[in-house]
């Protein structure tokens, strides 16, 4: 009992710090050193440290630093270039102010579904969202929860061949693939769409009748009126429409082609001459991202040559951006390394996986929890899938239940709590629209948990009534 309760002591302090404002950095291996201690394993405090935080830190550095730089470089040249301002002036030309939040949701959808990674999107679509928003005067609160109800709801979970790395996971596990229950998938992505639009609407409808708009903020170049800098200058200048659009055609395009016809076209088993441990089969996806950053980093300096008001600024710029939030979203890998390893997590997991005969409410349940705890979905989801994932198909089978529906339920569910304030990836979205949680996390929460949540209990029923479908 000792060791659950240091489990939730040191995740509720950690998600009311994280709200408070104080950094992840200090409170992800501070959280996690306070669980062991009160757990009662403080002799395996140092090791725990050393091995366990550090370990699975440095780990997710080395697999994302490449990606993260990329994303950063990118929205910085999509920012300084005035590609970004002329995006959100053709938009509001286009569709009008009041379309705003739609068409920030639509663009951040578009990209995840094309395989675009969220934190890249995040990066990407930023600068955009924020002119947009600057433009139709709603306030920049919101900015955050719009990103994450276009990047990390329903194309990460519900749509059917989503490419994102939560809807593989269960692949292997149940033998499935990435369009596993589409029509239920395609039902609960309009409920998670429908609802975090009308949320958001509502919420901006709101701030509109009492006169807040977008705000005075520092780092938004232009918006407190004074005179531009040549800097802000060269950010909102006119780029011709289809220079503009071209960057973000490529980042969707060349990571399709590379994809999709490319790299599985190459045969690439020479690789095992040099790297015997090398599997290229688990890392073409993201060879093909890097490679399609690097285009279009690329094609933006080339297609602005000689409009650049500092090249060098704006590269080392984008370079350091991308810092904050890699450590942020590792530190907190790294205190969920620590959780884990715990008696006390084992047994939440035991219970929570256990906790009913339906196999679909107990996997709903335990993925939810698992996320919540571990601050990630994809983590979550592969700590109930290795532990009971077996189980959890000779109890479907057992039930007639198809494993496509336990592969869908299992990935939505994953997606619900995992957006708690401690999560890496509201942190890191957080740090690059330069907003805390006390300014927009209550918009996050409800956009990425209140609906949601919903949208997975009504495919449970109905997968329960009448099948996969």
């Amino acid at each position: 009992m000792l060791s659950i309760l240091a489990v939730v002591v040191s995740l509720a302090l950690l998600m009311f710090l994280a709200y408070r404002g104080v950094t992840v950095l200090l409170l992800a291996p501070v959280m996690g050193a306070l669980a062991v201690v009160l757990s009662g394993e403080s002799r395996w405090l140092l090791p725990l440290y050393t091995d366990t935080f550090m370990s699975a830190l440095g780990g997710y550095v080395l697999q994302y630093l490449p990606l993260f730089l990329l994303g950063a470089l990118f929205g910085r040249l999509m920012a300084d270039s005035g590609a970004a301002s002329t995006l959100a002036r053709w938009i509001v030309r286009t569709l009008g102010e009041r379309h705003a939040i739609l068409t920030v949701v639509l663009a951040c959808a578009l990209l995840t579904y094309g395989g675009v990674s969220l934190f890249v999107v995040a990066f990407a679509i930023y600068p955009i969202a924020r002119n947009l928003f600057e433009a139709a005067d709603i306030p920049k609160r919101l900015v955050p929860a719009t990103i994450a109800l276009g990047a990390f709801t329903f194309t990460m979970t519900a749509l059917p061949g989503s490419p994102a790395i939560q809807n593989a996971i269960p692949i292997p596990f149940f033998g499935t693939n990435g369009f596993a229950a589409p029509g239920l998938g395609l039902l609960a992505a309009s409920i998670m769409l429908g609802g975090g639009l009308t949320w958001l609407l509502r919420r901006a409808a709101s701030a509109r009748a009492g006169g807040e708009g977008y705000g005075q903020h520092d780092e938004d170049d232009g918006a407190t009126g004074a005179a531009l800098t040549p800097a802000q200058a060269a950010r909102h200048a006119e780029v011709p429409l289809v220079l503009a659009l071209l960057p973000l055609v490529l980042v969707v395009g060349v990571n399709a082609l590379f994809t999709y016809l490319v790299f599985p076209a190459l045969d690439l088993s020479f690789m095992a001459e040099r790297f015997a441990s090398l599997d290229p089969s688990r890392l073409t996806g993201l060879w093909a991202l890097l490679i399609a950053l690097l285009v279009a980093c690329t094609t933006l300096v080339l297609t602005r040559l000689g409009h650049w008001n500092d090249l060098k600024h704006t590269i080392n710029q984008g370079v350091f951006g991308f810092m904050l939030p890699l450590f942020n979203t590792a530190s907190e890998v790294g205190y969920g390394a620590v959780i884990a390893s715990l008696a006390g997590f084992g047994l939440i997991r035991d219970a929570v996986l256990r906790v009913s005969d339906n196999p679909l409410v107990s996997e709903a349940i335990a993925m939810n929890v698992l996320a919540g705890i571990t601050g990630s979905s994809s983590g979550g989801l592969s700590i109930a899938l290795k532990t009971l994932g077996e189980d959890y198909l000779r109890m479907a089978e057992a039930a007639s239940i198809s494993p496509e529906l336990l592969h869908r339920v299992a990935v939505m569910a994953a997606g619900g709590m995992d957006t708690l304030p401690h999560c890496g990836a509201i942190i890191t979205l957080l740090a690059i629209c330069k907003l805390n949680h006390r300014q927009s996390y209550a918009d996050i929460a409800a956009v990425t948990i209140l609906f949601p949540l919903p949208a997975l209990v009504l495919v449970i029923v109905l997968g329960t009534v009448f099948g996969s479908f």
